[in-house]
């Protein structure tokens, strides 16, 4: 059963990889048909960045460190603030940006606990 799992698990870590390079190949297509990069777009790709790193941190040590799922979170609350624009409502970035400090405290959290 154990082999399963681990067969299982591998092979969505590659259905991920690839997915995740597939998907950063149509966002730079899009940007280069568009002729135009915005702050999204970087977010957008940074985030995939962090997704492939995550993927090569487990090939390599058999483990995901609990801040990148964290970082990655706050790169996609801080792309969805952006996204939002001035229509949104002020309760919601209230909320939205208290999400991203308590991401990045428990962050601060972690680090500290594992020195």
């Amino acid at each position: 059963m154990e082999l399963v799992i681990k067969t299982v698990e591998r092979t969505l870590l590659v259905v991920i990889g690839i997915a995740t390079v597939f998907a950063t190949g149509q966002e730079i297509y899009t940007l280069i048909i568009m002729k135009k990069v915005e702050l999204a777009d970087l977010l957008l790709l940074f985030i995939y960045t962090e997704v492939l790193g995550m993927v090569g941190v487990f090939y390599r040590s058999r483990r995901i460190p609990i801040t990148l799922p964290l970082f990655i979170a706050m790169t996609a609350l801080s792309r969805m603030i952006i996204l939002q624009g001035k229509g949104s409502s002020p309760e919601n970035l209230i909320y939205e940006s208290g999400a991203i400090l308590l991401l990045a405290l428990a962050c601060l959290i972690i680090r500290q606990k594992s020195i």
